[in-house]
Order: C-alpha cells, then sequence, then structure tokens
C-alpha cells in the first residue's frame, strides 16, 4: 500500500474519540475535486504478528513473543470497522483481504468469527474475492479446511523459494519440504491461490532461479506473485546487505522469468504478477486501478473517496496501541485529503504498474480531475520513449517498464 505523507498541515493525528457520523459529514462537504462516481470499493484487513521478522520485511509485522490477545485483537477490529462504517454507507464491498504478519496464525474459530462480523456489518457483493495471506510453517490441513468452510475462497502463500539454503538467507520458518506440502494443502481446499516467490536472493544464481520456477509451475498456481528482492528501509538487509546477483544476472533472471511464464499461458498483467486467464487478483486490481480500499487493524493504511475529496487514512500501528485507540472510539493515528498537485502522481503510481495501462478516462473518473492537468508530463514521457498512449489507452511502454521508477517520478514533480 501507499504510505501516508504528510502533507503541510494536510495530516491530522487523531488522539480523541470522534462522532463518526459527523465526521463522515463533514467529508461530504463541497471541495476542489468533482468525482461524478465512487470508485469500487475494498477492505484490507491487517494481522500484526508472525513467528519470526524476516530481515527484508518492512511490513508492520512483529514477532509474537508468547501467546497473541487473538480475542482482544478481533474485538478492536470489530469497533474499528463499526467506527469507519458511516464513511463507506451503503456501498458494497467487492474483495476482502487478511494480510498481516502471518493471518494464517489465526484459530481457526476466531477466522469464524472474524468473517461473521463482516459479514453482519458489511454489504459484501455475493462473489467477493476473500483472500487470506498464509505462510508454510503454519499450515495445518483441518484448519485450512476450517478457513475454506468460513468463506476464505482464495490463498497467497509466501513461498519465497523452495530453495533451503535461500530459505535460511531470507529468514524464513519452512523448508523446501515444508514448502511444498502447504501448496497440496492448498490445492486440496482451495480452486484459487496464489504463490509468492522472490529472485535475485543472496548467492542465487540463473540456474537456481530456474528451478524455483520451474517448480512452482509444476503445480500449476492460478497465480504467481515474482518479486525481485529489495533493500527496503529500516530492516536487517538495509543495515546489513547481504551479497546480491548483480544488475547483469539479475536482468537475465527477469528474462528467463518472463519466457518461463509466457510459454506456460500466464499473463503478465502487472509489474510482479502473472496469471492463468480469468485468475487476476482483483483485490490488487482494485488498488491497481485507484480504486478505494478501508483498512482495519493495526497500522492498516485507508483510500476513501467522496464526491469532492478522497482522503488517505492509517490505524496505529503497535497492536497494543491500536486496540486501546479502538476501544476509546478512533482507531484512526493520522488522516489527510490528497491535495491536487498529489493526485497525478498518487494515481500515476499505481495505474502504470498495469502492463495494459488504463483508459484515459479513468483518470478522470477517480480523480475528480481533467487529465489536462498532467498532459505536459505525459507529453515528456512519450517523447522518451516511456509512455505510449492514444485516444483508448495510456500504458508504459517495455522501456517505461523497465525504468517505471523514473517514470513514476517525472509525475511527482508535476
Amino acid at each position: 500500500m501507499i504510505p501516508i505523507k504528510p502533507v503541510g498541515n494536510g495530516v491530522a493525528a487523531n488522539t480523541e474519540p470522534r462522532n463518526p457520523a459527523t465526521a463522515a459529514l463533514q467529508y461530504l462537504q463541497p471541495g476542489s475535486l468533482n468525482l461524478t462516481a465512487l470508485p469500487p470499493l475494498s477492505l484490507y484487513i491487517h494481522w500484526p504478528w508472525c513467528v519470526r521478522k524476516c530481515p527484508y520485511c518492512d511490513f508492520n509485522s512483529h514477532e509474537s513473543k508468547g501467546p497473541v490477545p487473538e480475542q482482544a485483537y478481533l474485538d478492536a477490529l470489530r469497533l474499528d470497522l463499526e467506527q469507519s462504517l458511516p464513511l463507506i454507507w451503503g456501498r458494497k464491498i467487492q474483495t476482502v483481504f487478511i494480510g498481516g504478519g502471518t493471518p494464517s496464525l489465526m484459530s481457526a474459530a476466531g477466522l469464524d468469527r472474524l468473517l461473521s462480523d463482516l459479514r453482519t456489518l458489511l454489504p459484501l457483493e455475493i462473489n467477493a474475492e476473500i483472500t487470506m495471506e498464509a505462510n508454510p510453517g503454519t499450515f495445518e490441513a483441518e484448519k485450512f479446511k476450517a478457513y475454506r468452510a468460513s468463506g476464505i475462497n482464495r490463498l497467497s502463500i509466501g513461498i519465497q523459494s523452495f530453495n533451503g539454503r535461500h530459505l535460511q538467507a531470507l529468514g524464513r520458518i519452512h523448508d523446501e519440504n515444508e514448502a511444498r506440502k502447504a501448496i497440496e494443502i492448498a490445492q486440496a481446499n482451495f480452486d484459487n491461490f496464489n504463490l509468492d516467490l522472490m529472485f535475485a536472493l543472496p548467492g542465487q544464481t540463473l540456474e537456481e532461479a530456474q528451478r524455483d520456477i520451474d517448480t512452482a509451475l509444476s503445480y500449476a498456481p492460478p497465480h504467481l506473485s515474482l518479486y525481485h528482492l529489495t533493500m527496503e528501509p529500516n530492516t536487517v538487509f538495509a543495515k546489513y546487505p547481504p551479497q546480491l546477483p548483480d544488475d547483469d544476472e539479475s536482468a537475465d533472471i527477469q528474462d528467463m522469468i518472463h519466457e518461463k511464464m509466457a510459454g506456460a499461458g500466464y499473463e503478465h498483467y502487472e509489474v510482479s504478477a502473472y496469471a492463468r486467464p480469468g485468475h487476476r487478483a482483483r483485490h490488487n486490481l482494485n488498488y491497481w486501478q485507484f480504486g478505494d480500499y478501508l483498512g482495519i487493524g493495526a497500522g492498516a493504511h485507508s483510500k476513501l473517496s467522496f464526491p469532492h475529496r478522497v482522503l488517505r487514512q492509517a490505524r496505529y500501528k503497535q497492536p497494543a496501541s491500536f486496540i486501546e485507540a479502538a476501544q476509546k472510539g478512533n482507531a484512526v493515528h493520522e488522516e489527510h485529503e490528497i491535495t491536487r498537485a498529489e493526485m497525478g502522481f498518487e494515481f500515476m503510481l499505481n495505474t502504470l504498474r498495469l502492463l495494459d495501462g488504463f483508459d484515459p478516462n479513468l483518470f478522470g473518473e477517480r480523480t475528480g480531475m481533467s487529465i489536462t492537468a498532467i498532459e505536459k508530463t505525459l507529453n515528456e514521457a512519450e517523447a522518451k520513449g516511456l509512455l505510449y498512449r492514444d485516444f483508448k489507452v495510456i500504458r508504459p511502454t517495455e522501456l517505461g517498464q523497465r525504468f517505471l521508477n523514473d517514470l513514476h517520478e517525472m509525475f511527482l514533480a508535476e
């Protein structure tokens, strides 16, 4: 998700309880934007605990040192959702994603209670995609059968590698056999699942990366997410960088991946995402198409549209602080409106990740502004060969895909 950024004095730290209905009325007041329709709405739920923090991970996750306060956290999630309802009143939830951390640490009864609360409080689409992240090492056949019976209809499994040496280097709690067993349990219970793999790992050769891809493809997953390992700030790897493949070796791995995935019949539809026809990740597509999402739970982020403004929120990050804030009536720690000056960058940061690009009309629908607001930068990007556009589509070229960060930064300066 895109982090909240302070913008002048537009960020407010919310330390006091508030009346949610009054807040909703405030956001419905006239403003600087003019959205003709509200975008699709998704729900993100954050589970903040994991068994062990991985050295590359910059997500809001906390090692579970002792019993996790599951019931207190589920109580706080329900309170957070109840307090947020006036902001999304009358809008259907298209997709749900339970991320973390390691949500598969949740008990089967806890997950059943969570989904029951969602159905009680929210109008879910009848065919809503409901995804749960899960890590090998937490897979128990009966528990995952119960997850499916409770309503989870898609799993996203954090495999990362099938190579034991690389799994150790990444600080994962599972080995290659547990990775394979996790996929077999998923296949037995779910028609739709994703495998997360990483490449350009410490000491990884082209042949080793190819074995990982071949092993993943042998299970015919409906969806694969393939991420280049990056050194994120405030991680152990950032402080103590491992020896990674150089740029040429990394490029060779990427070329191999594109060839393998295309040959296996997968659509490369987003920078890191490959899907069999009909199995694109609907929840993530909503992010990439600049849709709306309500995020509940510790550190969760929201993007919510109103007729004349677009709001970003972030919850308290520490689980104990989040639980306490929800009990007091307001789990939101920060919020701000996206300004007109920021809007072009925010939109393009997401949509340019899609290899097929977007319909130019989508810009106006999702930002409430005319696309002429970014016309100058569109022209410059097109002149540099980073962007293709006509009256039907705007999309990154192959060169633009390769230098996507540079392309994004052009719109930051808009």
